[in-house]
């Protein structure tokens, strides 16, 4: 962290280690637009948008004019004791070197496309926003990937620059002849490599004047590549709208963010969720970003960090909320935490009761697609109904609708729907680059389909069931794997499970769990403990729905998001018969 500390230097202040103070009591229950800040109401379509120019140098104007706290933007820490605070002056200078570097260094300009593969480090940011300044358009990328993935993403986006760490630059290497459109490699290490631009250097000799794009709401902003779960992954394309929804009342009543607050996104920075939860959203409050390097979702330095800083809200994937309540520690009570988030897959309602009772903090399910953005959620200050990803968030109009795009009654089985005619709402994705016919495909109507099946209450609240290709069908029944998994999550020797399909000569299709047990059960006998869970799914659920075939397995195969791969053990299972 030497570089970013000399960075600090030629910016001209030695502020590097302030203190975190709590904002005023008067700062604490001010909007945004109490402030002054730009202001929307959720159906606004302004011509031009820009979160760079329009929300972070609004908050470095309110710095200097001292009507923001002194906590800082971002404040990053690892394991090692390193910390990296930087105020939004510092966040503005600084990103605007790095749209300096992208544009006079590596000759891109508006619509040229970057691939962003790092982990959780503060160029990260430094890259994204650089690029938002100067109408680059980025495509995040998990640090997972391997050569092939990489290849997948370069060629398929015509991408002219990717920046990486050392770790990952032979993988790049390694297909860059078979990828003519890319001019430039940008390397974030403390060592240099043959063929590759040193992004840190670069940035330190880098001019802080730049002038921002004035960015249409609709240009393209960003491409996020879908997980993938059936066939290569898709490019969902989108505009600056995406952004912009974060500024809409609607959006800001969803966590109610203060510029004290302190905002911990625990998303690796390859998917949606990290640019929502660690870019737009905190930050159009004036919030302060906390980032944790954490190479790895572990238990212990997630408590430990939640004790230690003072972090107000968090959002996580439900396997971290999971992960932890699976570990024995004495206390979960945090200090300074308020509220907490979870999204990515749906939280079982048991899951939200153990984190209730050991933390004192309700769970608020948010719900998205690398598509859509936020979609659906529990407003703070809302009821919570356990299991449900709570209710529509305008301007989108959420319908349940089926295969042909007629809506459909509450409380019957359908896909969510979000209205696209006649007008298209903001945050949606553009399209599916390159791809037409995937394009085509998820318009039903005047609705674009999710493929998830889900319900709707009286009320509006939505129940997630499955995607459409989790559906089992089994003798005329269908069935959703979220409702088994509930059940099952209820008996005191699951620690988690997976249900899918599984091919049955009689029923064509019949329920499998695939259990992870719980410590004390481990020794139990796996045949009495089957015909135990059966039963118990029996009498808690209607007896149709109950696992015929159960297995237990050490853990679960998921993506690095935290999401169960129910595809991969739905293609065991069936690719098993075939081989028989």
């Amino acid at each position: 962290m030497q570089w970013l500390m000399r960075l600090r230097v030629l910016w001209g202040t030695h502020k590097s280690c302030h203190t975190l103070h709590p904002a005023p009591r008067t700062l604490c229950s001010q909007s945004v637009s109490a402030i002054g800040a730009p202001r929307w109401n959720d159906h606004d379509r302004p011509e031009k948008f820009n979160f760079a120019s329009d929300v972070l140098d609004y908050w470095t104007q309110m710095e200097k004019e001292g009507k923001r706290g002194p906590n800082p933007a971002l404040w990053w820490v690892n394991s090692q004791g390193d910390e990296v605070k930087w105020s939004f002056r510092e966040l503005t200078d600084f990103t605007c070197r790095a749209a300096n570097v992208f544009t006079q260094t590596c000759g891109l300009q508006q619509g040229d496309r970057l691939t962003l593969i790092l982990p959780r480090v503060p160029e990260w940011w430094l890259v994204a926003v650089g690029c938002i300044r100067t109408g680059i358009i980025f495509m995040p990328g998990t640090t997972q990937m391997k050569a092939k993935d990489i290849l997948y993403r370069l060629k398929q986006s015509n991408a002219q620059s990717i920046v990486t760490t050392d770790a990952l630059a032979p993988e790049v290497d390694s297909v860059a002849s078979e990828c003519p459109a890319l001019k430039t490699k940008l390397l974030v290490s403390d060592h240099s490599r043959e063929g590759w631009l040193d992004f840190r250097s670069l940035i330190q000799s880098a001019s802080p004047d730049h002038t921002c794009i004035k960015s249409k709401t609709t240009d393209p902003m960003v491409i996020f590549f879908t997980s993938g779960t059936t066939g290569f992954p898709k490019m969902a394309k989108h505009s600056h709208g995406l952004s912009l929804r974060h500024s809409f009342p609607s959006s800001r009543k969803l966590l109610q963010l203060k510029a004290s607050d302190v905002f911990w996104c625990l998303s690796d920075p390859g998917w949606i969720l990290a640019v929502m939860g660690a870019v737009f959203e905190p930050w159009t409050a004036g919030s302060t970003v906390f980032i944790h390097h954490l190479p790895q979702f572990d238990p212990k330095v997630i408590v430990e960090t939640l004790f230690k800083y003072p972090i107000t809200q968090c959002i996580a994937a439900p396997s971290v909320y999971r992960m932890i309540l699976q570990q024995n520690f004495g206390s979960l009570r945090f200090p300074t935490l308020e509220h907490c988030t979870t999204g990515g897959e749906a939280m079982l309602p048991e899951e939200q009761e153990k984190w209730r009772q050991r933390t004192g903090l309700l769970v608020h399910q948010l719900y998205g697609q690398s598509e859509t953005g936020l979609t659906c959620g529990t407003p703070r200050g809302s009821p919570v109904k356990p299991g449900s990803m709570g209710k529509a968030i305008p301007p989108f109009d959420i319908q349940i609708i089926d295969d042909e795009g007629n809506i459909l009654p509450p409380n019957t089985e359908g896909n969510l729907g979000i209205r696209i005619k006649p007008t298209k709402p903001i945050g949606l994705f553009m399209l599916y680059e390159n791809d037409p016919v995937k394009t085509a495909k998820v318009e039903c109507g005047d609705f674009y389909n999710t493929g998830d099946k889900v319900t709707i209450d009286e009320e509006g609240y939505i129940w997630f069931l499955g995607r459409d290709d989790d559906i089992i069908n089994a003798s005329g029944y269908r069935i959703g794997p979220a409702e088994v998994e509930s059940a099952l999550a209820e008996h005191p020797a699951v620690a988690e499970s997976a249900v899918v399909s599984s091919p049955d000569p009689i029923r064509g299709q019949v329920v499998k769990a695939f259990i992870v047990l719980t410590p004390q059960f481990l020794s139990h006998d796996p045949d009495q403990l089957t015909k135990e869970l059966q039963e118990h799914v029996k009498a808690v659920t209607a007896p149709y729905k109950y696992p015929r075939k159960v297995e237990f397995v050490p853990e679960l195969p998921k993506t690095v998001t935290g999401k169960i791969k129910r595809s991969e053990l739905r293609e065991k299972e069936f690719g098993q018969m075939q081989r028989q």
